[in-house]
């Protein structure tokens, strides 16, 4: 409140006439002058901690006082140091251009004295044909132009004069050196003098012409190659012009003549693969390949043309594919064939050893050299000579392809039964055929090759051959049952087997050998695979080709199968009899009945004799025993379902049930007698319904269910266990439908 504020109420006060508003006025100036008296209190209690904060602030102001007395002379300081440094940065830098002068200077003196030098020692070094050195000061001088001399333009007019009389008198040096370099070069080549030719080759590179020298060095080695090449070509037409005998026309070596070509390249690639990549940089040997390859473009071409003229391999080839077009055509004896292909296979396999060791070479130098391998390999793919191998990959594909089918038709043809085998000789012969075909294949160390014979190994197994054991398996299971009452010889015995029906039984034996013969085989080659090709990507579409003998051999088990399936069913009439005796007995049987059957032979044993006779006795010993075992099986099969249905139809006293259970036991103890497999499972539904039939009360069957059984698995669902038990004649259908199952 102001002065004035104060003033004027005082004056309203002294004007107050009424007793209520004067003590209003009293109350209100006594509650200010407590709440004044407040304030003065509370201003008094934080004396202290003022009085402390100016302390504080009085000792931070000396404190201050000191830090800038501190700073003042550490700016003092900074400063005379940054002048100080700025001094000495000056003076380094000028130290530092003068040394460069001086350096610059040096340098400038030393290739002047070495520039002089070289002058000198390439006069001296040519005057006494010293040509390797002569090179050298060339090369050095070059180098010391071409660096300095270059970047450093002279002002003074004495050293540039000087140093183009260097120049001058350099180049009249080295055009002279060249032209001796490429004179003895060519002298050395035609006098097929190696050791000189190596001499003056090695010069081309210091003169600066390493392109030159690299061509003129491998047309030199290239016709060393054509040389050699030529004179076995000559040798070989002599063989074919001559008159001689057709055996000794036989005898012409062309895959001879090829491997020399192929060695005499890669004897001169390796020999001079030092001189190449030290001479003519890490592109030199790439070149190089690339160049001594057109050599057996030309030669090697040349041989394989020869070779397909000389032996008639485009007729040949034609006059197959004609099979079947025409009668008139004659077709070769597979014997012939076979020769021709053992002469285009050794000829294929030095043909892919040579263009691997080739692409190998020219791999490894692309990379060092940083050049691009695809492109090399696409360049030297689409050559004359591997056109040409190409081509003779096909003529061999088509001829192998024609030697196994005549061969396979021909085993097929001749098949016979030896006596006390259980498969005919088609089977081994056939294998035999194909498994000699497919290592064949594999040794010409071509994945196409390879490919189409092992597709053509699938195809026969799945086209003739399936179908010749298709033609012995039709109608035969009628024969073979009829033919089971017909004793047949012992094994061994010295005349072929007459046993009706006994075809049947070796074409199903066949079949069962057949796919065990295929597994063997993709076994046998995916071994060989690994040993033959190294790239992931050839032995992976190798794998797949072999994948598919999978599948036939697939294709020959269910043929297996479902033979031994038809001649199970085929066994039917002769299981009949006894299956229609347990469809006429009573199963609602008094204890004497019960005692009877006791001592009487049941129809299961009945079955179980029909089937020791007719399956055990006559049929083991013409099946393999896997397919022994497969027919048991099917024949368990169709005698467990039909039992199955009949039980269904029946109804049982317990008497009954304990009967059924007996013969249930007794059947499957000799099934599983006559079989190395299991038959347990097969008769788990058989053997559980006997169980619930021979139980006394319905509720009894909780403690075969469930939990309360854990070892036992139930075949049965809950519906089938009540229409079993409904089958009981003391069982009530109420109690039977009232179980928690």
């Amino acid at each position: 409140m102001t002065m004035e504020a104060k003033i004027r109420s005082l004056e309203d006060a002294k004007q107050l006439t009424d007793v209520g508003a004067i003590n209003r006025l009293l109350q209100e100036t006594i509650t200010r002058e407590r709440s004044i008296s407040s304030e003065l209190e509370s201003m008094l209690v934080q004396r202290q901690v003022v009085e402390g904060r100016l302390v504080d602030v009085h000792l931070s102001s000396e404190v201050l006082e000191l830090v800038r007395a501190d700073s003042e002379q550490m700016t003092s300081s900074i400063t005379t140091t940054c002048n100080l440094a700025e001094r000495v940065s000056s003076k380094v830098r000028e130290l530092d251009l003068a040394q460069t002068r001086v350096t610059d200077t040096i340098a400038r003196i030393t290739t002047i004295v070495e520039r002089s030098n070289c002058v000198d020692g390439l006069k001296s070094a040519m005057d006494g044909e010293d040509y390797e050195q002569a090179a050298k000061y060339i090369e050095t001088f070059l180098q010391l132009d071409a660096t300095y001399l270059e970047d450093h333009v002279s002002t003074d007019t004495m050293e540039g004069a000087q140093a183009e009389s260097h120049r001058k008198m350099l180049r009249e040096a080295k055009e002279k050196l060249e032209e001796v370099v490429r004179t003895r070069f060519k002298e050395a080549a035609d006098k097929r003098d190696h050791k000189s030719a190596v001499r003056f080759a090695r010069l081309y590179s210091p003169l600066g012409l390493a392109e030159e020298g690299l061509l003129n060095f491998c047309g030199y080695i290239r016709s060393l190659v054509a040389m050699r090449a030529k004179e076995d070509y000559q040798a070989l037409s002599k063989v074919l012009e001559r008159p001689t005998t057709l055996e000794e026309q036989e005898e012409a070596d062309f895959c001879g003549a090829l491997t020399n070509v192929f060695q005499d390249i890669a004897t001169a690639l390796e020999q001079n693969e030092e001189l190449l990549t030290t001479a003519f940089g890490p592109k030199a040997m790439v070149r190089a390949a690339l160049e001594m390859h057109k050599e057996c473009d030309t030669h090697g071409s040349l041989v394989i043309k020869r070779f397909a003229e000389f032996r008639n391999l485009k007729r040949l080839a034609h006059d197959i594919g004609r099979k079947g077009s025409s009668s008139n055509v004659e077709l070769p004896d597979p014997r012939a064939v076979e020769s021709y292909l053992e002469e285009l296979l050794m000829i294929c396999q030095r043909s892919e050893e040579y263009s691997n060791f080739l692409l190998d070479k020219m791999k490894d130098e692309a990379d060092q050299a940083v050049s691009s391998p695809v492109n090399l390999v696409n360049s030297f793919k689409t050559g004359t000579f591997n056109l040409a191998v190409q081509e003779l990959i096909g003529y061999y594909i088509t001829m192998e392809e024609y030697y196994m089918n005549e061969n396979v038709l021909k085993a097929v043809a001749i098949d016979e039964m030896a006596p006390g085998q259980l498969t005919s000789s088609m089977v081994d012969d056939v294998f035999y055929i194909l498994q000699k075909c497919a290592r064949r294949t594999l040794g010409a160390s071509s994945v196409q090759c390879v490919c189409a014979g092992l597709n053509n190994v699938n195809n026969i197994l799945g086209a003739q051959y399936m179908q010749a054991l298709a033609s012995r398996l039709r109608g035969g299971p009628g024969r073979l049952v009829q033919g089971l009452a017909v004793p047949s010889p012992l094994p061994g015995a010295a005349t072929p087997v007459k046993t009706p029906g006994l075809e049947h039984a070796v074409a199903v034996n066949g079949c069962d050998i057949s796919a065990e013969y295929v597994v063997k085989l993709r076994r046998e080659l995916e071994g060989y695979v690994g040993d033959v090709f190294s790239a992931p990507h050839e032995r992976e579409r190798i794998k797949a080709c072999l994948a598919d003998l999978s599948e036939t051999s697939a294709a020959f088990r269910q043929m297996s199968n479902t033979a031994l399936e038809q001649l199970a069913q085929s066994l039917g009439p002769r299981l009949k009899p006894t299956l229609d005796a347990f469809q006429q007995a009573s199963y609602e049987l008094s204890e004497q009945e019960y005692a009877a059957n006791e001592l009487e032979d049941s129809w299961a044993q009945a079955l179980v004799q029909i089937v020791e006779t007719i399956v055990v006795q006559g049929l083991e010993p013409l099946l393999t025993a896997a397919n022994y075992d497969v027919l048991v099986q099917q024949v368990v099969d169709a005698v467990v379902m039909r039992l199955e249905a009949l039980v269904l139809q029946k109804r049982f006293n317990q008497l009954g049930g304990l009967q059924l259970e007996r013969e249930m036991r007794q059947l499957v103890q000799q099934f599983a007698a006559v079989t190395s497999r299991s038959v347990r499972d097969k008769c788990a539904r058989l053997t559980q319904m006997a169980t619930i039939l021979n139980l006394e009360a319905v509720g009894e069957m909780l403690d075969y269910w469930g939990d309360n059984a854990p070892g036992m698995t139930w075949r049965l669902t809950p519906a089938e266990v009540r229409r079993v038990l409904a089958l009981r004649v003391e069982f009530k259908a109420e109690q039977i439908s009232a179980l928690l199952l």
